[in-house]
């Protein structure tokens, strides 16, 4: 059976996570401990409320290193939610700027819409060589509930490294929905509040470590 640990630092919904994971038949642990997460074929990084204080939080276990070092490895990691945002260079909320993991250039900033939180159903925009959305229809809605975003792409193509795979979705503007690049894989919206939908797309990225 295929081992994901589900990084406890303090911030995201590891419960429902954790039912999720297991629903697709994986074999999940619930951890803060480095060697633990290190050592399980998937790692996903949970997160919700203010990029900063998950930060923080990510921090005090060592999060940022366990990341790191899975990825210099090849070793699969997933970002849900704020667990995504951090994977980026900083963070903008209330005039306050935070670093986040680095692993990707770019800024979470305020989306440009009239009503926010954007929270609720939307439809994606996802690439045809999608891993995460394989077998997915276009017209499948998933869970989103935060007022901040990566609107713009800002890591350059590589010609020795695939391309990253983009998924849009628009909430007064475009912005990132989920990021397949390498062994790191993102999304902006819960797979694990998302129903059918967001199982499928978790079951495709078990199937794949």
């Amino acid at each position: 059976m295929t081992s994901v640990a589900l990084l406890d630092y303090g911030s995201g919904n590891l419960h429902s996570a954790q039912r999720a994971l297991a629903r697709v038949g994986a074999d999940v642990t619930v951890t803060s401990d480095p060697e633990v997460a290190l050592a399980a074929d998937g790692l996903v990084v949970p997160g919700v409320g203010a990029f900063a204080a998950c930060m923080d939080g990510l921090k005090g276990v060592r999060g940022e290193r366990i990341i790191g070092k899975r990825l210099a490895g090849g070793r699969p990691v997933l970002g849900i939610c704020v667990g995504m945002q951090i994977m980026f260079e900083r963070g903008v909320e209330h005039g306050v700027e935070a670093d986040g993991c680095g692993e990707w250039p770019g800024t979470v900033e305020l989306l440009q819409a009239e009503v926010l939180p954007h929270m609720g159903w939307n439809t994606l925009t996802a690439p045809a060589d999608s891993v995460l959305f394989a077998g997915i229809d276009p017209d499948t809605r998933f869970y989103f509930v935060h007022s901040y975003g990566v609107q713009k792409w800002e890591l350059a193509d590589d010609d020795l490294i695939a391309p990253a795979k983009l998924t849009w979705a628009d909430h007064g503007g475009p912005f990132l929905a989920a990021v397949e690049n390498g062994p790191l894989s993102a999304t902006q919206f819960h797979p694990e509040k998302s129903g059918d939908a967001g199982a499928a797309l978790l079951e495709n990225w078990v199937r794949a470590l």
